[in-house]
């Protein structure tokens, strides 16, 4: 599994008017955004892009954009579950299928509550498994309205019906992924996706498939140059400066998210408004002035590993 090209899928942000309307002029921009820098695939109608903020229609509309405009250059996928009965669950995944997406990703905390067992989410998911044909699904084990983590063996069991392709972790446990990429053994089709960038490049190195982080909305290109080249022996100094700076990051990029993605791409060129439908909280100036800082930061770094901007 080391030996495999590893990618990076990029949380896709939602661009937003000044009146709250998406932008589907700016989602162009930043979907090409993603493309040129490298990107292998796109997430589109995750948390990043508010997608709880949307209608239903607003959801298919974003998602046939990104894949219009993407024109079968990449893979996209998408969520298609938010809750409910699991055949209303189902249909609404049929209908993100039909978009064209590549796969259809599962929210963990939306197939069973907080207090349900894991036998009961089980039946859930085998349940969607089965009213939804042979659609390619994803898990997604997003933080909102809870986290709900799979445990190795529950993604095995997934894994192994053939239908499951795609998983984004957020378990933050370098040793949890090593356990659950023995679910690629099952279905070389499957690919996990770390969203932990603190330790991106072991998690890389233990055989995932690649990245898919809110770091990429700020340097995507970075993201590329880390999953390109992680265990390039002769560049294992800029790859620990770029897991380094990652490392130091992380808080700075999750205050008052996704507003700051949208102002750090302010500052490379793009004309997005930092309007989010979701409450974050106050963008203060003692924050901006921190993502100033970390586009300065950025900048030193790239001219020093020779990351190109796109």
């Amino acid at each position: 599994m080391e030996q495999k090209k590893k990618g990076f899928i990029p949380v896709m942000l939602t661009p937003f008017k000044n009146n709250g309307d998406i932008d589907f002029d700016v989602l162009t921009q930043l979907t090409e955004m993603y493309l040129q820098a490298g990107a292998t695939g796109l997430f589109a109608n995750c948390l990043s892009s508010e997608m709880f903020e949307l209608y239903d229609e607003e959801r298919l509309q974003v998602i046939k954009h990104v894949i219009k405009v993407v024109n079968g250059a990449v893979p996209v996928v998408a969520t298609g579950t938010f809750g409910g009965a699991i055949t209303q669950q189902a249909n609404f995944v049929k209908k993100v299928h039909d978009t064209g997406t590549a796969a259809v990703i599962a929210i963990t905390s939306l197939l069973a509550d907080q207090n349900e067992s894991d036998a009961v989410f089980n039946d859930r998911v085998f349940e969607l498994i089965e009213q939804t044909a042979d659609i390619p699904l994803g898990f997604y084990e997003c933080p909102v309205p809870y986290k709900r983590l799979l445990s190795a063996q529950q993604l095995i069991d997934f894994v192994d019906t053939g239908r499951v392709v795609y998983h984004k972790d957020t378990c933050l446990d370098i040793n949890q992924i090593k356990q659950k990429l023995e679910a690629g053994k099952v279905n070389t089709n499957f690919g996990l996706y770390d969203a932990y960038m603190v330790h991106a490049v072991d998690s890389l190195k233990a055989g995932s498939a690649g990245l898919s982080c809110i770091q990429g909305n700020f340097f995507p290109e970075m993201v590329v140059w880390l999953c390109n080249n992680y265990a390039d022996v002769a560049l294992q100094r800029e790859v620990a400066m770029v897991q380094q700076f990652l490392i130091d990051n992380m808080d700075v990029m999750h205050n008052v998210y996704p507003v700051v993605a949208k102002y750090y791409l302010t500052k490379r060129g793009l004309k997005i408004s930092t309007i989010t439908r979701r409450s974050v909280g106050n963008f203060s100036q003692a924050i901006k002035s921190q993502i100033e800082h970390l586009y300065n930061d950025y900048t030193r770094l790239q001219h020093s590993v020779g990351i190109k901007m796109v």
